[in-house]
């Protein structure tokens, strides 16, 4: 029975959140804000220039846009969804002669 009771718990406490999880997403803010602002203060924290940024964008564009397939399932969902208000004209237009 006592074993039986150990096993049931551990299960539970396995389920259970823990730590950083177990928190409301506010104080998960505030403890984030204060990890931020510490590390902004003892220079490890690092902001990017406006150039640095541009450089990184420039990289990530131009290795997803090296996957050939990738690029072309991203333009073919735009385009179904910038004509999908165009089908549901045609058929509207079709059940109201």
């Amino acid at each position: 029975m006592f074993s039986q009771l150990i096993k049931n718990k551990e299960k539970i406490m396995a389920t259970e959140k823990r730590g950083f999880a177990s928190m409301d997403q506010e104080k998960q803010r505030e403890i984030a804000s204060k990890g931020g602002k510490a590390a902004h203060e003892s220079g490890r924290a690092h902001e990017f220039t406006s150039e640095e940024a541009r450089e990184a964008g420039r990289k990530g564009g131009k290795a997803v846009s090296q996957n050939r397939e990738h690029m072309a399932a991203i333009g073919r969902k735009g385009g179904k969804n910038s004509h999908k208000k165009d089908k549901e004209n045609e058929n509207n237009t079709d059940e109201n002669p």
